[in-house]
């Protein structure tokens, strides 16, 4: 495989409608999970919680993937949060990139966990496992979300502890950000369960939500569609029961076009 990773390289290769990015900072949390981050071109605009195309250009043809982006729509610079699949046609590659080398970025972003999806409320729930917390951690560095929200709950499930190293970082960053840490110390809540390691929370997000320990650790009342709302990214299992407690409980899904109670982001499934 020919993998042109070098900004030269790609200027002479990349396709039409894709921008040509420098890797700034990569860091490795565990064999499976990494972050990187990369310049930002002027003329990129996004919501807080949209995601974009990402890619390499591979044997002479460009492959991307959708990759939420984790930095919030202030920062200088574009941050994402990835999973390595050993035999992954892009991440096999991706998560070997350095600083300086060049990745392949299109032009528009999109998605439906943004702030502008849900309906007005007091309370919003942001459901995530694994590299699902992506958006989330975008959202959490974003001032708008607490002009919105009272009360700001970032849930993060993985299978092991060292999993959650990224979201525990970026909690205490964002608590102590000259921004909006102010917000975030009086707003902001952290809720971490893991599923196969001893943990002080241990279990599924759905098996936390339908016996009540996520609201008793919390400390607030259940569900209630009159105050509460919610944004689900994760496996596809974990969205379709996750989406299926938040109806029962009266939230009703929204979107870009329609306003409502709950989103769901699909764009990683499958």
């Amino acid at each position: 495989m020919n993998v042109l990773s070098k900004p030269a390289d790609l200027e002479a290769a990349a396709p039409a409608g894709a921008f040509i990015q420098e890797v700034t900072s990569v860091q490795h949390y565990t064999d499976h999970l990494f972050k990187f981050r990369m310049t930002r071109p002027a003329s990129f605009r996004f919501r807080s919680g949209e995601f974009v195309m990402i890619g390499l250009m591979i044997d002479g043809k460009p492959l991307y993937r959708a990759y939420s982006i984790a930095s919030p729509s202030w920062d200088e610079e574009l941050e994402f949060f990835s999973i390595k699949v050993p035999d992954g046609p892009l991440t096999q590659y991706l998560q070997k990139v350095q600083p300086g080398d060049a990745v392949l970025m299109k032009k528009k972003p999109t998605g439906t966990l943004v702030n502008d999806a849900l309906v007005p409320g007091k309370r919003v729930y942001m459901f995530s496992t694994g590299t699902g917390l992506a958006p989330f951690a975008s959202l959490i560095r974003d001032p708008d979300t607490y002009e919105k929200f009272d009360e700001v709950i970032v849930t993060h499930t993985c299978r092991q502890v060292e999993e959650l190293r990224y979201g525990l970082d970026l909690v205490e960053a964002t608590k102590n950000d000259p921004l909006i840490g102010e917000l975030a110390a009086e707003k902001l809540k952290h809720f971490t369960s893991v599923t196969r390691e001893d943990y002080p929370v241990k279990g599924r997000i759905t098996d936390l939500i339908e016996n009540g320990r996520l609201f008793e650790e919390l400390g607030v009342p259940p569900l209630d569609p009159a105050i509460d709302r919610g944004m689900i990214c994760g496996s596809m299992d974990m969205l379709r029961d996750t989406k299926a407690i938040l109806e029962k409980a009266g939230l009703h899904e929204g979107a870009n076009n329609k306003p409502a109670e709950f989103v769901v982001e699909r764009a990683f499934v499958g």
